[in-house]
């Protein structure tokens, strides 16, 4: 099912949404995911400021994915950004595993 996400409290209410569908208490689907029973409280209600990775963390543990829909002229400017940018990481872990060698 997709939804509009408007604001953090949507995001809110798709994670709670998600979390329930799965019949997990709060307390547990933070444990299984690996963040705090506060900090996936207050994704759930909605708080303005949260860890971007934590966040992302949460929506891959719940199984929720964000898409989001740009003008198709920016499209051409993500592609290759996103290409660049896996480049960079390629880069970037073959440097630690020389590191680690």
């Amino acid at each position: 099912m997709k939804i509009e996400i408007r604001n953090p409290h949507d995001i809110g209410v798709a994670v709670r949404s998600a979390r329930k569908a799965q019949r997990l208490r709060q307390d547990d689907a933070a444990g299984s995911i690996g963040v705090s029973e506060s900090f996936l409280g207050k994704i759930e209600s909605g708080a303005e400021s949260v860890q971007w990775g934590k966040l992302f963390q949460v929506l891959e543990g719940l199984g929720v994915r964000l898409t989001v829909d740009i003008p198709d002229e920016a499209g051409a400017l993500f592609a290759g950004e996103a290409i660049k940018r896996h480049g960079r990481e390629q880069r970037r872990r073959a440097r630690e595993d020389n590191d680690e060698s």
